[in-house]
């Protein structure tokens, strides 16, 4: 990538560069060129110059930047989107290993033609949830969907809807695919860890040539960071949940590794973002889970807006050692004490 595409990634460029850039009146790559306009379609400032450019791009140009293994994942994932879906870059897109199955299932799903490109593509036909996706597709015309039907009949299996986590790979590049504005802006930024305590620090300066997993980790990029938040083990997931760098802590909420108990121990983790804690309490599949919700309630560091509607899922008990947990803030005291006093009442 050019000096001048990172910069503008990196909101490290002037003005009339950034300007340009959304107007795609500056002299570079293609697949620079693309990339750029990509992240600056998600900037307020310059989203309707970038967006624009888009739509007017050489979709031939487009054509062989995302037909390309190495092409950016922000620009595969902006044309797997079903608003920016185009018939001419649906070949190069579903034959492109890059582009992972389950967004060309996405996309499958929304389609509203172009399906003899689907159905003659030797990927799409041992893609089994690419093939569901056109099957529960309302446009798919009828003699087509048997079709989709015998090629299931003969297709490997998809993964199912209760076991989301089988593919931890495609994870990995699904939540960067999602996040790779974020990813590109923040590469440059070094390793700092939540709330450091000190024999962290120490570790770090440690003598006698010893590498330790700190200064292993602090050594990568961000995009190796988030391989490893989704991929590695557990205690690499422990120190990464307190990375300064959101995209990163967030990514270990994604791993398709992490148990009910490890999500337990995040949500209780006082050296944490707040924003580790709010993506916590959007996960549904561990929110289910009542050991989450007590760690979460019982957090300093969570939110008041996320702890309070946390209350009434508590026992009485729990109610009654929150109202006395002096580090929760007092609103939160207060409520607790008030629901503790109405659930006891109504066991009376």
């Amino acid at each position: 990538m050019s000096a001048v595409a990172e910069a503008i990634l990196r909101a490290q460029a002037p003005p009339g560069v950034m300007r340009n850039a959304a107007r795609g009146a500056l002299s570079l790559p293609a697949a620079d060129m693309l990339n750029i306009l990509v992240h600056l379609a998600g900037q307020p400032a310059w989203s309707a110059e970038a967006t624009a450019t888009l739509a007017n791009f050489d979709e031939q140009a487009i054509q062989q930047v995302i037909g390309a293994a190495e092409a950016p994942v922000a620009v595969l994932r902006y044309f797997t989107e079903a608003a920016n879906a185009r018939p001419g870059l649906l070949p190069a897109l579903i034959e492109n290993p890059a582009v992972p199955t389950a967004a060309l299932a996405r996309l499958a799903e929304k389609a509203a033609d172009n399906f003899e490109v689907w159905l003659t593509s030797g990927r799409v036909h041992s893609a089994g949830d690419v093939l569901n996706a056109l099957a529960r597709n309302p446009q798919l015309p009828a003699r087509m969907l048997e079709h989709v039907k015998q090629l299931l009949a003969s297709a490997p299996e998809a993964p199912s809807e209760a076991s989301p986590y089988e593919s931890p790979a495609v994870e990995a590049s699904e939540y960067e695919l999602k996040h790779a504005a974020e990813i590109a802006a923040a590469e440059g930024i070094p390793f700092f860890l939540v709330d450091a305590q000190q024999q962290e620090a120490a570790d770090l300066e440690e003598d006698e040539g010893r590498v330790t997993m700190l200064q292993k980790i602090a050594a990568l990029k961000v995009g190796e960071r988030i391989k490893l938040a989704m991929l590695g083990t557990r205690d690499e997931r422990f120190v990464l949940i307190r990375d300064t760098n959101k995209v990163v802590s967030m990514a270990v909420l994604e791993s398709p590794k992490v148990g009910e108990t490890e999500m337990e121990t995040y949500a209780a983790m006082k050296n944490v973002q707040e924003d580790v804690l709010r993506g916590i309490s959007r996960n549904r599949r561990f929110m289910k889970h009542y050991g989450v919700v007590r760690a979460l309630a019982n957090n300093p560091r969570t939110p008041i807006d996320i702890a309070i509607p946390l209350l009434p899922h508590l026992t009485p008990l729990d109610l009654q050692h929150l109202a006395k947990n002096k580090n929760i803030s007092e609103t939160v005291r207060k409520l607790a004490l008030k629901l503790f006093r109405t659930k006891s009442e109504g066991r009376g």
